[in-house]
């Protein structure tokens, strides 16, 4: 799988974009599958013969939504001038799972926040920023804000992780129809497919496809319109 293909700034549909099947680092133009093992020794090796921070002085943040694509990182990396070489670790992450923000992006899609699953876990992506890394992602993220996670994480060998950092969603997050609780993320065109089949109202703002509302709500008015019908549709955690 070509994992820089397509990235949804260009292709909204693809939302979050594509993803790897497992650990690795991000190396500019190339994803290095690494698994993590011996604590890290593979990718430390790999940080070290680039000259990258090494492990230990790097920020952890588990990604729910597209900062899980390589060619997404890769992106806002580049836009803001710093080099995109970040390792990025699987692990099992208690308490969260990728919801659905209730906002649109400028772009078209309509992105993850985490939501609150008590019992539960997912299986997510860590990645492990440098200082210019970290203040560049935060600045790519001003619909989120970024915050401790209250547990720990637990790494593919079983080694637990302190509390990574997480973005939480400013806007709350889209209810599920029916039962009220936080929407599942699932794919782009399923998502709004679902979001249009459920809102009238949002139909004869922004069409009727996945595609004639990426288009619409590219427009500042319509996105903000939609935006609003969102937020009555939203539950209260983000």
């Amino acid at each position: 799988m070509d994992l820089f293909a397509d990235d949804p700034v260009a292709a909204p549909l693809t939302y979050p974009g594509r993803i790897p099947p497992g650990s690795g680092v991000l190396m500019d133009d190339a994803y290095v599958p690494r698994e993590w093992r011996a604590g890290g020794a593979a990718i430390a090796a790999l940080l070290a013969s680039a000259g990258q921070a090494p492990l230990d002085a790097r920020h952890r943040v588990v990604a729910v939504g597209s900062n899980a694509a390589p060619s997404q990182l890769r992106r806002k990396f580049r836009d803001h001038g710093v080099r995109a070489v970040v390792p990025m670790t699987l692990a099992e992450v208690p308490g969260v799972a990728p919801g659905v923000s209730a906002h649109v992006s400028r772009w078209g899609y309509v992105p993850a926040a985490p939501i609150e699953t008590q019992g539960e876990a997912s299986r997510l992506f860590v990645l492990w920023l440098d200082e210019r890394q970290l203040a560049a992602l935060d600045l790519t993220e001003p619909n989120y804000r970024r915050r401790p996670l209250t547990s720990a994480v637990t790494l593919e060998d079983g080694t637990p992780l302190p509390p990574p950092f997480v973005y939480e969603g400013r806007h709350g997050c889209v209810a599920a129809p029916g039962d009220g609780r936080p929407r599942r993320l699932t794919s782009q065109p399923e998502l709004i497919r679902s979001l249009l089949d459920g809102s009238a109202a949002l139909r004869r703002l922004c069409g009727s496809t996945p595609e004639e509302f990426v288009a619409n709500v590219r427009d500042d008015t319509v996105r903000e319109a939609a935006y609003l019908l969102l937020q009555r549709e939203r539950t209260g955690g983000g």
